[in-house]
């Protein structure tokens, strides 16, 4: 089904949220408009008073207004069958991006609140968090997370990888299973495409630089 999806928002703190969206609607061959909103924008009272719960990304697709960066990905794998097969395994999903988003909100407080302190503990810290997701890969006969099938919670934990693999760079030697993970998801085509463009490499990580 074609989306129309303009335009989708964003304040510069927000971009390490907005990755997983862009892959999955890239993997979808969907066309996202983006405007950017900037930290001199966003902080006239106007602006932010016009945004439900006052915060960013905002995404709209035809006349649906979505907030909340899970909400809009779970639109998108909802819409384009990567929300699992059945009511189970849409539960698993869940089970597994919850478990991603408990990942990220470390990164996002060592990103936004340690780095200059806390990044050597938190990088020895991370394969203690990322043994269950090896564990759950290692038994997977589809080499996704939850069934025979790409889930939106996978490009949600490969865009995560991605991050720490920037932050600590030999973080997946010890993991297999997941270097394969995250190889196997960066060579779909339409995946790598958009890893490889120009625009999407320019990019920063997160709005302060930290990365």
């Amino acid at each position: 089904m074609a989306v129309n999806l303009s335009p989708h928002t964003l304040k510069k703190q927000f971009l390490c949220r907005c990755g997983a969206l862009k892959m999955i609607l890239a993997d979808n061959e969907q066309q996202l408009k983006e405007k950017l909103v900037t930290k001199e924008e966003w902080m006239k009272s106007d602006t932010k008073g016009s945004y439900l719960f006052g915060q960013l990304p905002k995404f709209e697709d035809g006349d649906l207004v979505l907030y909340q960066s899970n909400a809009i990905l779970r639109h998108i794998g909802r819409k384009h069958g990567a929300y699992g097969k059945n009511d189970c395994e849409a539960s698993l999903i869940d089970m597994m991006n919850d478990a991603v988003e408990d990942l990220r909100m470390k990164y996002i407080k060592l990103i936004y609140q340690e780095y200059e302190t806390g990044k050597e503990a938190y990088c020895k810290d991370l394969p203690n968090h990322l043994k269950p997701f090896e564990s759950i890969l290692s038994k997977s006969k589809s080499g996704f997370l939850v069934g025979d099938q790409i889930s939106f919670a996978d490009y949600n934990l490969f865009d995560l990888l991605l991050n720490n693999k920037v932050l600590c760079s030999t973080f997946l030697d010890s993991f297999p299973t997941l270097k394969s993970y995250v190889d196997k998801i960066a060579a779909r085509p339409k995946i790598k495409a958009l890893l490889e463009c120009e625009n999407f490499k320019k990019l920063p990580i997160n709005g302060n630089g930290k990365q």
